[in-house]
C-alpha cells in the first residue's frame, strides 16, 4: 500500500504563533530602547528563523545592529520565547480536525519548518499537537533551511515516503520555492505570514481555511494512484 505524506509548515500554517513571536521580538527591542513593532510588521518579518526576525525588527525601528549585538539579542529572544512559547499561540481553525482526519485515513504527517526543531517540538507538545507527527524537521536538524529542498526530503525520509506521494502545505514564498525545488505540489493558506500575498507566488492550490484541504488531498491521492498504475 502506498504511503502518502502531508508535510506542513508550522508558523503561520498550522499554528498562529505571531502573538508570542511579537512579544519575544519586542522584548529584545526594548533592551536597546527601540519602539515595539506592530502585528502587521511582525507578520511580514516571519519565515526565515529567529535571527532574520530580529534583524528585520531592528531595521524597522532604527539603525541595524552588529554581530555582537545580534548574538546578545538572539540569546535574549530565545530565552524569553522558550519561557513563553505557547502563552498566546494556538492552532488555526480547522487544523486539528484536518490532522485527525488525515491520521484516521492513514496519511503520514510531518512538519518542515524554519523554526528550530527544539522549539517546534516544544510548541507542538504544549498545544498537544506533536502526537500527529512522526517527523518534525527544523533548519538545525540537518543544518540546512528552507527553501532548500533538503529539509523536505529529510522529513520524507523519516516518514518512509517518496516525493511522488507527498504534498506540502505552507503559507509563504519560502514554502512554495521549497516545494518547487522538491518537485512536489504545494497548498498555500491565505491566512499566514508573508511579505506579499501568497497567491502572487503561484501555489498549486490556494485555501482560506483548513476545511478546504481534505478534498485536495483526496484528489491528489487519486492522481498519484493513476500515475502509478500508468507506470506499471
Amino acid at each position: 500500500m502506498t504511503k502518502r505524506a502531508v508535510i506542513f509548515d508550522l508558523d503561520g500554517t498550522l499554528v498562529d504563533t505571531a502573538p508570542d513571536l511579537m512579544a519575544a521580538t519586542n522584548h529584545t527591542l526594548a533592551l536597546l530602547q527601540r519602539r515595539p513593532i506592530t502585528m502587521v510588521e511582525l507578520r511580514s518579518f516571519i519565515g526565515q528563523g529567529a535571527k532574520a526576525l530580529i534583524l528585520r525588527g531592528f531595521a524597522a525601528t532604527g539603525d541595524g545592529i552588529d554581530e555582537q549585538t545580534l548574538a546578545y539579542t538572539h540569546a535574549e529572544f530565545l530565552r524569553y520565547y522558550e519561557g513563553n512559547i505557547a502563552e498566546a499561540s494556538s492552532a488555526f481553525p480547522g487544523a486539528v480536525a484536518l490532522l485527525e482526519r488525515c491520521k484516521a485515513a492513514g496519511f503520514e504527517l510531518g512538519v518542515c519548518t524554519n523554526k528550530t526543531e527544539r522549539y517546534s517540538v516544544q510548541l507542538l507538545n504544549a498545544l498537544d499537537m506533536a502526537k500527529y507527527f512522526r517527523a518534525i524537521v527544523g533548519p538545525d536538524t540537518i543544518n540546512i533551511a528552507k527553501p532548500d529542498p533538503a529539509p523536505f526530503f529529510e522529513t520524507l525520509k523519516r516518514l518512509g515516503c517518496n516525493p511522488a506521494d507527498a504534498i506540502m502545505v505552507g503559507d509563504s514564498e519560502t514554502d512554495i520555492l521549497m516545494a518547487r525545488a522538491a518537485g512536489v505540489p504545494v497548498i498555500a493558506v491565505t491566512f499566514g505570514y508573508t511579505h506579499r500575498p501568497v497567491a502572487e507566488f503561484s501555489p498549486d492550490h490556494l485555501v482560506s481555511h483548513f476545511d478546504e484541504i481534505w478534498d485536495i488531498l483526496n484528489a491528489q491521492a487519486g492522481q498519484s494512484d493513476r500515475q502509478s498504475s500508468d507506470r506499471r
